[in-house]
């Protein structure tokens, strides 16, 4: 827990869910066992980095397409959840260069 809670996850959500998914295929037993590929400690002391407003929202609204399964409209959908009409969306993940991997 303690390296988990240390390392400041620069890949958000998806860099832990790759790690805890890899950590689930190495461990033997009922302990989770992280591995030595989890960088440690001083390595990952976060130094926070200005972003610009483009890069801040394109990953607000990748994130937000996560959360519903990259739904773009309809009940439920990240413009309903991000408070824009679906084509202003649609129009942005253009714009940003917002594509479904």
């Amino acid at each position: 827990m303690k390296a988990l809670q240390s390392y400041h996850w620069p890949g958000n959500v998806r860099e832990l869910e790759n790690i805890i998914e890899r950590a689930l295929v190495i461990s033997r037993g009922s302990k989770l066992e992280i591995g030595d590929w989890l960088p440690r400690g001083e390595m990952n002391i976060h130094r926070p980095e200005i972003q610009t407003l483009s890069e801040l929202e394109r990953e607000h609204i990748i994130k937000v397409l996560d959360l519903t399964s990259w739904r773009v409209s309809g009940s439920g959908g990240a413009a309903e959840k991000l408070g824009l009409k679906p084509t202003t969306l649609e129009a942005r993940m253009k714009k940003l260069g917002i594509r479904r991997a």
